[in-house]
C-alpha cells in the first residue's frame, strides 16, 4: 500500500465526515477515525520505520501536512457546533425577563376610613383643626365637664363600659363619646377654638343591624366672640351639601343634650327621591333623613375649661361614621361593617 495514496484518500474522505457531523460528540468519533490511534494516518505513521530512506521524508511531510489540515477543518466544525449548542441551551434555559412579575393585588381604605377623611376634610377647608385624645377616658371628661350630672343613666355601668367603677372622683372608662377631647382642647388651647375629633367610641349596645358597640364618631367644636345659632345652621348646611349633594335642605328639630343648649337634631333632605316618595330605599318616604345632633355649646361647659361665657359662644354637633356611611350608599345592615366580607367591602 502506498502511504501518499492512503494520506490523500483520508484527505479526499475527511471533508464529509466532519461536515455530517450534528453533535459535538459525533465530531470526536469522526476525529477519533480520522487521527486516533486505530486510523489510517496512524498506520503511515508507524509504517515510517519500514519506509525507504529517500522516501521517509517525503512521506512524512506529506502526513504533516494532511494532519494538519484535517485538524483546521476539525476545528472549524468544532467552533460552529459549539455556537449551535450554546444558542441552543440558551434556548432551552432562557428566562424571559420582559414578562410581568406577580403583582400582589393592592388593597384599599377600609368604607368607614373613607367616609372620615371626606367629612374630615369638609370641615379642613372650612379652617377647622383636627384633634384627638385617649379613648381611655376619665368620668370628669366624659360626663361632669359636659354637664353631664352623676344622675343621668348614661353614667350606669348598663350603659357606659367602665374599666374602673365606683368611685365618682376617679371612675376611668372607655369613652362614649368624642366630645371629651372637646374639653381637653379648650383646656390647652385659648380661643377661638375650630376643632373636629374623629375617633373610636365605646358603649353598652347590643349589636343588631343599626348598633355596635363599638363605633366611631366624628365631633366638631366652635368657641369665638359673637357666634350665632344661624352659624351653627350654616356650617352645617354646607357640610350636607358638599357631603350628601348641592341640593340638599337642612331643617333643625328641637332635641335636648345635656352639654348643648338650645339643642337640635339635624335632618337633611332625601338624596334617593328628592323628598316624600312613597317606598323610596333610602328614606322610606319621610323625605327626611335624621343626620346628627347638635348646638349651642353649654355655658356651663365653657365655665368648666375656665372660658368666660359672657363673652364666648359656640356650637357644638356629633356624628356617626357609620350612619353617615349607610345612609349615604344604602347599606340597611351596620354588621356589613364589620364582617370583613370582601365582596361587600370591594364595593367602596
Amino acid at each position: 500500500m502506498n502511504p501518499g495514496t492512503v494520506l490523500d484518500d483520508v484527505l479526499a474522505a475527511a471533508p464529509h465526515a466532519i461536515d455530517g457531523a450534528d453533535s459535538l460528540d459525533d465530531l470526536d468519533r469522526v476525529e477519533s477515525g480520522l487521527l486516533g490511534k486505530a486510523s489510517k494516518i496512524a498506520e503511515v505513521r508507524r509504517s515510517m520505520g519500514s519506509l525507504d530512506s529517500a522516501e521517509r521524508p517525503r512521506v512524512g511531510a506529506r502526513l504533516s501536512e494532511v494532519t494538519e489540515q484535517i485538524q483546521t477543518m476539525l476545528a472549524a466544525r468544532r467552533s460552529t457546533l459549539e455556537i449551535e449548542d450554546e444558542a441552543r441551551r440558551l434556548g432551552e434555559e432562557r428566562i424571559d425577563v420582559t414578562l410581568e412579575s406577580y403583582v400582589f393585588p393592592r388593597g384599599s381604605l377600609h368604607l368607614i376610613q373613607q367616609t372620615i377623611d371626606e367629612i374630615v376634610d369638609i370641615f379642613v377647608g372650612l379652617g377647622y383643626l383636627v384633634a384627638d385624645g385617649p379613648e381611655a377616658e376619665l368620668g370628669w371628661y366624659n360626663f361632669d365637664a359636659l354637664n353631664t350630672p352623676p344622675t343621668h343613666p348614661s353614667r350606669l355601668e348598663s350603659d357606659t363600659m367602665y374599666l374602673d367603677y365606683g368611685d365618682p372622683d376617679d371612675e376611668l372608662l372607655l369613652r362614649t363619646q368624642t366630645s371629651p377631647v372637646q374639653v381637653r382642647w379648650m383646656e390647652q388651647h385659648q380661643p377661638p377654638v375650630y376643632v373636629v375629633v374623629p375617633g373610636k367610641v365605646y358603649r353598652q349596645e347590643t349589636t343588631d343591624a343599626t348598633h355596635l358597640p363599638v363605633f366611631h364618631q366624628i365631633e366638631g367644636l366652635t368657641v369665638d366672640e359673637a357666634i350665632r345659632f344661624s352659624d351653627l345652621k350654616g356650617t352645617l348646611a354646607h357640610f350636607s351639601r358638599a357631603f350628601f349633594g348641592p341640593r340638599t335642605e337642612v331643617r333643625l328639630r328641637p332635641h335636648f343634650f345635656p352639654f348643648t343648649e338650645p339643642s337640635a337634631e339635624l335632618d337633611v333632605s332625601c338624596f334617593s327621591c328628592d323628598g316624600g316618595v312613597a317606598g323610596c330605599r333610602v328614606c322610606g318616604g319621610a323625605g327626611w333623613l335624621e343626620m346628627l345632633g347638635c348646638g349651642m355649646v353649654d355655658p356651663n361647659v365653657l365655665a368648666a375649661v375656665g372660658y368666660d361665657p359672657e363673652t364666648l359662644s359656640g356650637f357644638a354637633f356629633g356624628m356617626g361614621v357609620e350612619r353617615m356611611a349607610m345612609v349615604r350608599h344604602g347599606i340597611n345592615d351596620i354588621r356589613h361593617l364589620v364582617d370583613n366580607d370582601l365582596r361587600f367591602l370591594r364595593q367602596f
